[in-house]
């Protein structure tokens, strides 16, 4: 039964920003460039575990997994004004992503970081 409720206020939560981009993107877009997902994580991580130091973890982790996500948000604008269509540009993007996940990956580790 928890998972079930996990699942319908996520999807609550995902659904609505959609709807919301439809008539005000910006709004829309401010909504879905809050941590939401990781948020969510941390609450349910806690609400199932009740250990702080797994949640900070998990905190510190999305910190150093933040930035090759961003790449994301940057490509797939530049695929779509290129002329790409939008499930190439998606997976392309996507793909970037990806690859840069493990360079940075590699550099971290390399730096001696270890949270992810």
């Amino acid at each position: 039964m928890k998972i079930l409720i996990k699942v319908i206020i996520t999807a609550l939560l995902v659904t609505g920003i959609s709807e919301l981009s439809r008539r005000y993107t910006t709004l829309a877009a401010i909504l879905a460039s809050l941590p939401l997902t990781s948020i969510l994580a941390m609450i349910w991580l806690y609400l199932d575990t009740k250990d702080t130091q797994k949640v900070s973890d998990l905190s510190y982790g999305i910190f150093w997994a933040v930035l090759p996500s961003l790449l994301f948000f940057v490509a797939l604008p530049l695929l779509l004004k290129a002329g790409l269509k939008f499930p190439l540009a998606l997976l392309v993007s996507c793909a970037l992503m990806a690859g840069f996940y493990f360079g940075y990956l590699a550099i971290l580790r390399k730096l001696g970081i270890t949270a992810l």
